[in-house]
């Protein structure tokens, strides 16, 4: 059965013009991109984006990050989304995660590790409201 998850590109990928490479990495793993936007998060969306952080000691610099330039959240869809995305990503950590995976490829350090994405199916039903609140 086909899933969705998100997937999110960060400021520094968009800023190093990455976008289009992720998307073949997504379309070459035979995701299905479903709904794509480009955005600046205010400061009030990215606090509510990361709600689940609040009160952790790098909340403000994280939403300092994700505010300083464009994302482009998208919408993924295929068997095992949530587990097939977060294998393709790898570890949050660029200098942890698996040769070949798109944080060890483009991720800058730890803050700057290119992509979000979605780690259950129903965080990803939240995640997925956030940004395409009218979403079939």
């Amino acid at each position: 059965m086909k899933t969705r998850t998100l997937l999110m590109i960060k400021p520094d990928a968009t800023d190093r013009n990455l976008i289009g490479h992720v998307v073949n990495r997504l379309e070459k793993a035979r995701f299905k991109i479903v709904a794509l936007r480009m955005l600046h998060l205010a400061e009030a969306d990215a606090r509510r984006f990361y709600a689940v952080h609040e009160g952790k000691p790098f909340l403000n610099d994280l939403v300092a990050f994700m505010t300083s330039g464009l994302v482009v959240p998208m919408v993924l869809e295929k068997e095992n989304a949530v587990e097939d995305t977060r294998a393709l990503i790898g570890a949050t950590n660029p200098e942890k995660a698996a040769c070949g995976t798109l944080r060890w490829e483009i991720g800058l350090n730890i803050e700057k590790n290119s992509v979000h994405a979605s780690d259950s199916n129903e965080n990803a039903a939240v995640e997925i409201k956030f940004f395409f609140p009218d979403l079939k």
